[in-house]
Order: structure tokens, then sequence, then C-alpha cells
């Protein structure tokens, strides 16, 4: 398997596994806000598809004609990273669909080494080649993979990409919370033997001063 093909393969199977996060979830789970910034499931398949389409469409001069109105000059801001009640779950997972194919295509037709330009980026770093987008769409879609990994648990418990999860522990409900509690008992004993050193080290400077 040559290159091209490695870098394909993890972007198509991070892909996979960013959509399988909304199997099984209502309509408000997929969509609710979980973090202050108002992060949400959906939006980040969202996200994910609209950006890895100009990644892979304008910066390569492939125009997929596929209009985003989130990236139009005057949208609200941040407007990809979340989803309003007119859009249906099944057309952003249709976007995302349709941005993987028409990425799939890019790269099959171009070398890793075929020249492009991010006309969102700094000028002096415009100039990009395939390889680097796809390396650049690897790193993007695993780190939103995270993110909705840590997203999902907070729903449902569901954690990483299901009980067969080879990086995942073999625990019980039970083992895992036990496992949770031991973390929290090391992260207070440190909180406590930090405020004990700082306790001592202006006892030190006060002593010093008599």
């Amino acid at each position: 398997m040559d290159d091209k093909a490695v870098l394909h393969r993890y972007l198509s199977s991070r892909r996979s596994d960013l959509a399988g996060k909304l199997e099984g979830l209502s309509e408000y789970d997929v969509r609710r806000p979980l973090t202050p910034t108002g992060t949400n499931l959906l939006g980040l398949v969202k996200h994910v598809a609209s950006v890895q389409l100009d990644y892979f469409g304008e910066v390569f001069s492939r125009p997929s004609g596929r209009s985003l109105p989130w990236f139009a000059d005057g949208a609200e801001p941040d407007a990809d990273l979340w989803a309003t009640a007119a859009e249906t779950r099944e057309e952003i997972l249709e976007l995302h669909r349709f941005s993987a194919a028409h990425s799939d295509a890019t790269i099959e037709v171009l070398p890793l080494d075929a020249v492009g330009e991010v006309p969102w980026w700094p000028e002096e770093r415009r100039r990009v080649t395939l390889h680097q987008i796809l390396v650049h769409m690897c790193v993007e879609t695993a780190q939103h993979l995270g993110h909705a990994d840590i997203l999902r648990e907070l729903i449902d418990g569901a954690a990483g990409q299901g009980a067969a999860d080879p990086n995942l522990s073999t625990r019980s409900r039970e083992e895992w919370a036990g496992h949770r509690a031991r973390i929290e008992a090391a992260a207070s004993n440190a909180e406590a033997a930090a405020a004990r050193q700082a306790g001592s080290a202006a006892g030190g400077r006060r002593a010093g001063r008599t």
C-alpha cells in the first residue's frame, strides 16, 4: 500500500467513525450543546463535511457545485458548527456522504505532489500539496472525532467504537466507577499535597523575613 492509499484509508475510517457517533441517538441528543462553547455531535459532522468539501474541492480547483450557506459572506459566525431546527439529520449526513465522495474523487485523480492553494490561509503558506491536505484532513477529522467520542460518552456512556474496541479496557459498569473513583482520589490527593507544599514554602518565606 502506497503513502496515498495509507492516508486515504485513515481518513475514510475516521470519517465513518465520526458519522457513527450519531447512531441510536434522539434528535435532541445529536444537537444539544454539551460544552460552554456549544460543541455538539451533529455540528461536528456538519463542520467536518463542510471543510473537507472545500479542502479537496476549491483548494485544487475542483468545485463541487454544492452551496454551503454557512460559509457565505455575512453568514452567522460558527454556523457550520451546529444545526438549526430546519436542518435535518439526514441532510447533514447526506452532505457528509457527498463530501466524502467528492473528496475521494480528488484523491483518486491527483498525485500526492499535486499543488493547490488554500485562499483562507495566510498568504505565505497558501501553496499546498495533496499530501499536505490529506494529512491536514486526517488530523482535523481525528481531532473532531475525539470531541465526538467524549460528547457521546457524556450522553449515554458509549465510548470508543463499542464494546469490541481493542483500545478500551474491558470493565463492567461497576469496575469503571471504581476506576474513576481512583482517578478522582489521586487528583484530590495531588491537590492537597500541592496546597501543603505551597503553605510550607510561604511559611519559610515568612520565617526568613523575621
